[in-house]
């Protein structure tokens, strides 16, 4: 499935998921997605950004990795549906829009949280969320560097 399908079927999900385990794994799922994301960056995308997509790689790979990794089968995993990534600024801005609530999503449940464990799982997916965005905008300003035309003298 194409990239910026995944990320928008992945907006929904968290935006109407309820209740703390169900935002959590949909948060996972986004986190992955932002690997799965990158990884196919740093591989096949434009030179410029690969170097900033291993880095989101790495940053949404620490997402996952903190958060308890949900029970979901294999064909529930939006990550390992990815098939297309055919505009990189399209997606890109997508990801952007999904890892802001991601870190929104994750304020919420770490601000009324009753265990210690939870909130500080919360709080190292907020930095992690956080982290993956700012790589995000970064490859969006080496897009628009690369594609911003000298004026003819």
């Amino acid at each position: 499935m194409e990239a910026v399908r995944l990320i928008l079927t992945g907006r929904r999900a968290l935006a109407g998921s309820s209740g703390v385990p169900e935002t959590l794994t949909e948060v996972w799922q986004a986190q992955a997605l932002a690997q799965a994301i990158g990884s196919r960056l740093a591989v096949s995308g434009p030179p410029e950004l690969r170097g900033e997509a291993l880095g989101l790689t790495e940053l949404a790979g620490r997402g996952c990795g903190v958060l308890d990794a949900p029970d979901l089968d294999p064909g529930d995993l939006r990550a390992a549906q990815l098939t297309e990534l055919d505009d990189a600024r399209e997606a890109l801005l997508s990801l952007g829009r999904l890892l802001g609530e991601v870190g929104m999503a994750l304020v919420g449940i770490a601000s009324g949280a009753d265990e210690e464990g939870t909130y500080w799982q919360c709080m190292e997916a907020i930095d992690a969320a956080d982290e993956s965005r700012d790589r995000v905008r970064e490859m969006l300003r080496k897009l628009a560097d690369r594609d911003q035309v000298l004026p003819e003298r």
